[in-house]
């Protein structure tokens, strides 16, 4: 069975920080992509950022270059999200998901077809 556990969120003050993390189990990080994505109620969800480490491949949304990073510890089967700089907008719930990686070469692109989900955690960013 394939679990995908989001964990870290939380309310922080503008300009503070937060790390997200999202450890999986019954999948590899060498076949899958791990991508983050937040949703506001009564809004589309967002790609935010993903990362394919058996392919050193990572993305971001221009929304949270320069202030979001994202890593994984492969012995732990856990991908971070590290958010810097956070800005009242950044206020949403955040999920992981994981696609199987088909194109080797672009194995971040696009946020769509993800295979598994997990369930959200919330961060709110206080102005």
């Amino acid at each position: 069975e394939v679990q995908l556990q989001a964990s870290g969120g939380g309310l922080v003050q503008a300009g503070g920080s937060l790390r997200l993390s999202c450890a999986a189990s019954g999948i590899s990080f060498d076949d899958y992509a791990i991508a983050w994505f937040r949703q506001v109620p009564g809004k589309e969800r967002e790609g935010v950022s993903c990362i394919s480490t058996s392919y050193g491949s990572t993305r971001y949304a221009d929304s949270v270059k320069g202030r979001f990073t994202i890593s994984s510890d492969n012995a732990k089967n856990t991908v971070y999200l590290q958010m810097n700089s956070l800005k009242s907008e950044d206020t949403a719930i955040y999920y992981c998901a994981a696609r199987v990686v088909v194109d080797t070469l672009r194995p971040c692109e696009g946020y769509y077809g993800m295979d598994y989900w997990g369930k959200g955690t919330l961060v709110t960013v206080s102005s």
